[in-house]
């Protein structure tokens, strides 16, 4: 114990809740920040969604850029995780404090706009984990026909997120569109390094080359993977660097799994089980699968669009492949199969 402590400075850059004083800023975070000057001067909301891979620093961002823009004079954030409170009713009486129980959502929303009548910028983070069950989204509707020009800041993983909406959601919103790119090699070096600057005793430069490189080869480039690979490595640093990026790269598989709704699940089931298939045949095990353990199918369409989604997650790829003259696609997990199995049997039994 008193060798860890001897090498781990500060524990909490470890967190996947640290905002650094200074994180990396990539060019992509200069619409988001124009729109926030902007509604800070003016009033008027320009709504964006921000979409990127799991582990590409959009939550990290947007904490950032409400932390230094939440003083006096300035901006007022209403912060959620959709993951944690995914629907519309949760999300207002979470940033309320109360419990929704005998309210309506639009008594609620009428109860926060009373106290809420000048500028405030919502960031729905994760908006993508929200209930199947609130097929409307309604607070998107609501936050964009507030008469107080609320704006809002939407944070996905699944780039096919807006076609989910309904028109006049789409219609009212009119987001700014803002793609954020896979880390490469140099920038999660430099996280790395900010990270162990900080929260290391001395900075182990070759070591954050490795797990540099290992990320951007085998993860999306997640940097949660490395960040945490270079926890376990302050922690043992006579284990091998491979073993400790391996279980960090299960654990967070493990909790991305964990937190998919049981549609998607589903899906990568189907996939394992019909691993040398191609997509139309592992359509049809799906829809097996669920009637299996009573779930409503999603339609092809809306089943190849959560592909997609999984994909952004690193949870599989999507392979082109030649059948005869036509080409068509394959599945292929990224991913341990054992965990799918692990999560399986916790769901489904």
């Amino acid at each position: 114990m008193s060798q860890t402590a001897g090498r781990i400075r500060n524990v909490h850059v470890f967190d996947f809740n640290y905002i650094p004083d200074q994180p990396l800023m990539r060019e992509e975070a200069k619409p988001l920040i124009d729109a926030l000057l902007r509604y800070q001067q003016t009033g008027i909301a320009n709504h964006a969604l921000v979409l990127g891979s799991r582990g590409s620093g959009k939550s990290v961002l947007a904490r950032y850029l409400m932390k230094i823009m939440t003083e006096p004079q300035q901006l007022d954030f209403a912060y959620v995780n959709c993951r944690h409170h995914n629907t519309s009713f949760k999300m207002l009486a979470s940033l309320m404090g109360v419990s929704p129980r005998g309210c309506t959502l639009n008594e609620l929303w009428l109860r926060y706009t009373d106290v809420h009548k000048e500028k405030v910028v919502f960031i729905l983070d994760e908006i993508d984990m929200m209930n199947d069950k609130d097929r409307q989204k309604e607070i998107l509707y609501l936050i964009s026909r507030s008469p107080q020009n609320y704006m809002a800041i939407l944070l996905s993983n699944n780039p096919k997120f807006l076609g989910s909406l309904d028109e006049s959601t789409t219609s009212s919103l009119q987001s700014e569109i803002v793609h954020f790119k896979n880390y490469d090699a140099f920038e999660i070096v430099r996280i790395l390094h900010d990270r162990a600057q900080v929260g290391l005793d001395f900075l182990p430069e070759q070591i954050l080359d490795q797990i540099a490189a290992l990320t951007v080869k085998n993860t999306n480039s997640d940097v949660r993977v490395a960040i945490k690979t270079l926890y376990y490595w302050a922690l043992e640093p006579e284990v091998s660097l491979d073993e400790h990026f391996e279980k960090a790269r299960r654990d967070i598989v493990l909790d991305v799994i964990k937190d998919l709704n049981d549609k998607n699940l589903i899906i990568l089931r189907a996939a394992l089980s019909k691993s040398d298939e191609y997509v139309k045949e592992i359509y049809e095990c799906y829809r097996r699968l669920s009637a299996r353990v009573n779930e409503e199918p999603y339609s092809y369409v809306h089943f190849y669009s959560n592909l997609s989604y999984l994909q952004s997650l690193g949870l599989l790829l999507l392979i082109h492949t030649k059948l005869g003259r036509a080409y068509t696609k394959k599945i292929q997990l990224a991913f341990d199969p054992s965990i799918l199995r692990t999560a399986w049997q916790i769901r489904f039994g």
